[in-house]
């Protein structure tokens, strides 16, 4: 049973009088939403990387700015290919189709990896010792110097296993979240008030009346926060069945880099140095043959560590969906109503 309801059957039963006088929202507003869903996650991460006694290289992942660019980057894409999102309003009715948040969330996630390709070459190459023995006075001295060393090259080697993983692991992330907050809700409510018998309607109404003078009956108040909750725990796990068994592989091949930083101090031409790369991929690949051969299978293997990873990732990535949806809402147009028709009654949705 496909729980999507087609955007034109939403609209057919909408009416929201403040629309025509709803402002656009402002790219700042996207920008103090992105960094507070940035934060939370960051925040959130770090605390469970704690927990679980993560390694000095947890400190690259909470990287709120990294965050704040993703976030900011899908309500840009998403107001530009969805106008009800681009109108600023609390709620968007109706809501935006999966293709269009899927196509928000790819651009995101190919913004994101772009942005964070310096702190993910410091990442995959970061030796404790290097912190504690070496010369360096803070991590920022460090990150300076290593970056001058691999240069350009080094710090995009790998580069297409991070888009890979980032623009396909957002576009599900994305999409899964809105589907289920928006599309899931909908449906939910319009099923279960929809078909109300009139003794319900006299009881369940509010004393408020709609313009056009029929009972209005608002939805449990608890409904909404659970789809929200729900959104974001389905969101994080869909995204980790995208991006665990791609970073598998990207872990494999990250450990050639420093093969391929050696050849890049060579000054070899740029032509040798694409072979270099190319070759470097096919060495990875045929070191995953061999490693899913060894367990089974490459399902067996790519999964492999798969609900660990869930559970230290979806809190984070949890939290930070629910922040980023009330802080969009915060920073929404107030003066929104959106009302769903039905025989004799209005759904009210606020």
């Amino acid at each position: 049973m496909s729980f999507y309801t087609d955007p034109m059957s939403f609209e057919d039963e909408l009416t929201d009088p403040n629309s025509d006088g709803t402002s656009r929202r402002q790219p700042r507003n996207n920008a103090a939403t992105g960094v507070s869903a940035a934060g939370v996650r960051a925040l959130s991460a770090q605390m469970i990387a704690f927990y679980f006694r993560a390694p000095i290289k947890a400190f690259f992942r909470t990287r709120v700015e990294v965050g704040a660019v993703l976030y900011t980057s899908y309500l840009q894409v998403l107001s530009a290919l969805h106008r009800p999102t681009a109108e600023g309003t609390k709620r968007a009715y109706p809501p935006a189709h999966p293709v269009e948040t899927f196509t928000a969330g790819f651009t995101a996630g190919t913004i994101q990896s772009v942005v964070a390709a310096p702190l993910d070459a410091l990442q995959v190459r970061l030796r404790t010792s290097d912190m504690i023995e070496g010369p360096y006075k803070s991590m920022w001295h460090y990150g300076k110097h290593k970056l001058q060393e691999i240069g350009l090259r080094g710090v995009f080697a790998g580069w297409t296993l991070t888009f890979l993983r980032d623009s396909f692991g957002y576009a599900v992330f994305f999409s899964t979240f809105e589907y289920v907050k928006a599309q899931w809700y909908y449906s939910f409510i319009t099923r279960f008030y929809g078909s109300l018998q009139p003794s319900s309607v006299q009881t369940m109404s509010s004393p408020a009346t709609s313009d056009r003078g029929v009972p209005v009956i608002k939805p449990h108040y608890a409904i909404e926060p659970c789809f929200l909750m729900l959104a974001g725990l389905m969101a994080s796990v869909a995204q980790q069945g995208v991006q665990h068994p791609l970073s598998v592989i990207q872990n494999l091949h990250f450990g050639r880099l420093e093969y391929l930083d050696q050849q890049a101090r060579l000054d070899h031409s740029r032509q040798q140095m694409m072979r270099h790369y190319f070759h470097a991929y096919q060495e990875t690949f045929a070191r995953c043959q061999k490693r899913a051969a060894r367990a089974g299978g490459w399902r067996r293997w790519l999964f492999r560590g798969f609900v660990g990873s869930s559970i230290r990732q979806v809190p984070s990535t949890s939290a930070g969906l629910v922040i980023f949806e009330l802080v969009r809402r915060k920073y929404a147009s107030p003066a929104d109503v959106v009302h769903i028709q039905k025989d004799g009654y209005d759904i009210l949705l606020n």
